[in-house]
């Protein structure tokens, strides 16, 4: 979706069209997103549990289990390594928009938004999903 005055996702921003310090694209993005979910789940299923037979009242615990060992993972690695598993192995680092170490508040704003999935549907012209541009941070090609 580029317009005249924005030819590449970040250009507005004083990124690069490519490589290093480039905008995570969208396949890239889901892609991480895949081996992370995937992740939660297999650690979710070790540890919870799974009966593929019991109605959503009768789950429990285990019909959220998925998603709040995403939501754990996004918590303990955003901070620390600059990203989630996912975001690292298809070379993907989270920072603060304005550069830098993400701290702790905004992973926390981030991973709540991300959860309700509805922010990270929507994104503007330079790729940003509302849960990073709410949050403050950016997600960039390492």
């Amino acid at each position: 979706m580029a317009t005249p005055e924005n030819s590449y996702p970040g250009e507005r921003l004083g990124l690069p069209a490519s490589g290093s310090g480039s905008v995570a694209r969208f396949g890239r993005r889901l892609v991480a997103l895949i081996i992370d979910y995937a992740a939660a789940t297999l650690v979710a299923t070790a540890f919870f549990g799974y009966d593929q037979f019991a109605l959503p009242s009768e789950a429990g615990l285990s019909l959220f289990a998925p998603m709040t060992v995403f939501a754990a993972l996004n918590l303990l690695f955003v901070p620390t390594i600059g990203g989630t598993p996912g975001h690292r192995i298809v070379g993907l680092r989270m920072q603060r928009f304005s550069g830098g170490w993400v701290g702790l508040w905004r992973p926390i704003v981030r991973t709540a938004l991300l959860v309700l999935v509805i922010p990270a549907l929507v994104w503007d012209a330079d790729q940003r999903g509302l849960h990073d541009k709410l949050a403050g941070t950016i997600l960039l090609r390492a």
